[in-house]
Parts: C-alpha cells; structure tokens; sequence
C-alpha cells in the first residue's frame, strides 16, 4: 500500500528532492512551503494526483495543524513527515541580537516543534509512522560563525531523541538527519542572512567572507538524498541517525572519536564524582 508522505520547505533543494523521490517511489506526498507561489513554480512541470501542494509557514502552529488536516483530508492516512524547512542566520556570536538568534530559532526549531505536535495525534491514532527531521552537520560539531545555527540544529537532535524514547511504543519511529553540504539555496542571497561585524577584533573574520564561496560548490546531490531518505523510510527498523554525504563522514567521524577518548581518558576523574553508597 503506498504511503503518505509530509514534506516542508518544499519548494526548493532537499524539500523538493525528497518530494519528486517520493512521487518515484509510487507513494502520496504533500508538500509544503511557505511561500505558495514558490512551491506552484517548483513543481509546474508535474501533474500527479498522488501529489498535493499545501501552505504552510512552519512557524504558525495553527497553520501546521491546518495543514497536517489537509494531508489527512487528501489521503486518508499520514506515515511519513519530513521536517525540512528551515533558513541560515551566521555571523560572530557576540555580534547577535535576541531577535537575530530568534529568527533562526523561529523555523529551525520551532517549525519542528510546531509540525511534529501537530502530526503526532495523528501518528499515536494509527500506532504507526516515521518522522524524519532533517538536522545538519552543525547539529553534531559547531561550527565557525554557525552559533545560532548549530544551536537550532543541537536542539533538534536533542528533541528528537527524547521524542523517539516517549512515542516508539506506538510504533513511531524517528531518523535524524545530519547532512554535510548539499546543493541547496541555503546559502544563496536570498535565503542567507549575514550579521556584519561591529566590533572591530572581528573584522578579519566575515561569515559572508567564509561561507558564501561555498554557495553552488556544495558536492551533495539532494536528489540522492531524497533517494536515500526513501530507502530509509522502507526498511522494518529505520535508522536513527543518518549521515548523508562523505563530507558529512569524515567531518563528524573524528568529533565522535574525540568524545570517546575524552570519555575513556578520564573516567576515573568522572567516576570520582559519585556520592558514598
């Protein structure tokens, strides 16, 4: 039986390739974004009654649950929710307001927050389903000038693993994603946002400097990736943690080799901190 799938930040790189694999695949899929014009011109060339175009801005729980309604309407059943949306604010940490730290915030980790609430009833309902939250790289390492950044993306591996332990007994599962650098519009102009440094030790150092070289250089075919989140999504026990790309690998593989030997060579010290039975 084909399955429904709920896709946001849609309408363009890692949204979009995972929808056009799913439509591949034979399954339903609704996909979302929150700008609806985008999402119509992404998807122009496709007519396909397994797929519907929603709107939805992750940000707005009342519009998340609208919208997961919608999905419900259209198929009857939800089994897949992709948490994709998302956008990059970077700049020097000392450099960021509240309100720059809460406009990355707002759909990189609210968006989830706001999406997974509303789709779990769902999911509980049925005792079944998969969600599939897209994190980053900088969800597992921190990175230069990606303080706010990585701080949504940890906090959505966080989340996520402490959501998996309360729903799994209702048969839901739930993979995080950490993908390295894919050929995205993340970085482009108009989907970046640069803080410029005011303060005068970090003039040397601009993140638009570091990091937009690397817009449209990225070695990660988001196709692929859709692919590889389909085949994931099929197997009996999905996987909890997937790293997509070899950048991705070889980027966090010595971050988790570190962890564990500062682990093993200190735990007389960590064990020393235990109370008297």
């Amino acid at each position: 039986m084909a399955k429904t799938w709920f896709v946001t930040g849609a309408n363009s790189g890692i949204g979009a390739s995972v929808v056009r694999a799913v439509l591949a695949s034979g399954d339903n899929v609704v996909a979302t974004a929150r700008n609806m014009d985008k999402l119509q011109a992404a998807f122009a060339d496709t007519s396909n009654d397994r797929l519907a175009l929603v709107q939805l801005d992750v940000t707005d729980r009342s519009q998340a649950d609208w919208a997961i309604d919608e999905a419900i309407a259209r198929f009857g059943k939800l089994d897949v929710v992709v948490n994709n949306a998302g956008n990059a604010v970077l700049g020097n940490f000392e450099d960021f307001t509240t309100a720059d730290f809460e406009k990355q915030l707002a759909p990189n980790l609210y968006g989830v927050i706001n999406v997974m609430q509303a789709a779990l009833p769902v999911l509980r309902k049925q005792r079944r389903g998969h969600i599939i939250n897209i994190s980053s790289v900088a969800g597992g390492t921190g990175q230069n000038q990606t303080s706010a950044y990585s701080a949504a993306k940890f906090a959505v591996e966080g989340l996520s693993m402490s959501v998996a332990q309360e729903v799994e007994k209702f048969g839901i599962n739930l993979t995080v994603v950490e993908p390295g650098f894919f050929r995205t519009k993340l970085l482009d102009q108009g989907s970046v946002s640069y803080i410029e440094t005011k303060i005068d030790d970090y003039a040397d150092a601009s993140a638009r400097d570091t990091w937009a070289p690397y817009d449209g250089a990225q070695p990660g075919d988001p196709d692929k990736l859709g692919q590889a989140l389909v085949t994931i999504a099929a197997m009996d026990k999905p996987l909890k943690l997937f790293l997509a790309g070899s950048d991705a690998v070889e980027v966090l593989t010595p971050v988790v080799e570190e962890r564990l030997k500062a682990i093993k060579d200190n735990e007389a010290l960590s064990r020393s901190t235990d109370g008297a039975n």
